[in-house]
């Protein structure tokens, strides 16, 4: 059983080929990890034999600029959750971001929501390091961590929506590698099953403040500081709710936070959204 996941622009792609009268069309139906050529007739998409859209189906997706749909098993369905809060997939030119109730879980203006988690595992991952991902997310920094060489990559998420469109989306695929684990529960619950001086590096990307100010208290931070080894590093995505409210000095607070559980090296990364820190 074959997925196909198509977007907006992709469903214009397929429609401007259409109305040109061409046979065939090259989409990328895996959220631009690769392209591939499908055949078009009179009546719309031909993705196989069981999964075909529609003239109307196609309209009806480029509508929607802000979903991803998965074409299967004759069915098509917008990657969403809407069983507590609106988890969606939200479409880039790359890869998709995690929509939570309307709040953007990525870095995406001007960069990629997989380069930008890339680029926080760059701050604080090094070849053959053992990693903790809290708030793993859809996974994308714990996939970059093992990409630049971690031995071994712990990655922790709350989230049953989360984990479950995670399940489903291509580019989250490489959680199942060898070298990567997937723990279901609270960083902050969790953390404190761990032991000492146990990993070298750690990426922290909670949800915002108000949702989980627990993530962001000297008390987590002293365990992020008891499970690395000695030099250890940190990257802390903090967003940037000071630009919201300008003057509450709140990543000024987190590094207070950070120096008071013990952390050296504390600077912030402002195209990063985040602070990085030593043990």
């Amino acid at each position: 059983m074959l997925n196909y996941y198509l977007h907006a622009e992709n469903a214009k792609q397929a429609l401007a080929a259409l109305a040109k009268g061409l046979a065939s069309v090259e989409l990328s139906t895996d959220l631009n990890l690769s392209q591939q050529r499908f055949s078009l007739n009179e009546q719309g998409l031909i993705l196989d034999e069981d999964n075909q859209l529609s003239i109307d189906e196609l309209k009806y997706i480029a509508k929607k600029k802000q979903k991803i749909f998965l074409c299967c098993d004759g069915e098509f369905d917008p990657l969403e959750d809407r069983s507590s809060g609106y988890y969606k997939l939200v479409p880039t030119a790359g890869s998709p971001l995690l929509e939570i109730s309307g709040v953007k879980m990525h870095i995406s203006k001007g960069t990629d929501p997989f380069k930008s988690a890339s680029e926080m595992a760059q701050q604080a991952v090094h070849s053959g390091d053992k990693v903790l991902d809290c708030c793993s997310g859809l996974g994308y920094a714990a996939i970059a961590a093992h990409r630049l060489g971690a031995r071994e990559v712990i990655s922790i998420e709350l989230s049953p929506e989360v984990m479950g469109l995670r399940a489903q989306n291509p580019w989250s695929n490489d959680l199942g590698n060898e070298g990567i684990t997937q723990l279901k529960g609270s960083s902050y619950e969790l953390i404190d099953t761990m032991p000492s001086n146990s990993f070298d590096a750690v990426i922290h990307d909670p949800p915002r403040f108000s949702l989980a100010g627990e993530l962001y208290s000297e008390e987590f931070y002293s365990q992020i500081f008891r499970v690395l080894r000695r030099n250890g590093r940190l990257f802390h995505y903090t967003g940037n709710p000071h630009l919201l409210r300008k003057g509450s000095g709140f990543v000024d607070g987190v590094i207070r936070r950070l120096k008071a559980a013990g952390f050296k090296k504390i600077e912030k990364i402002d195209h990063l959204m985040g602070v990085s820190a030593q043990k």
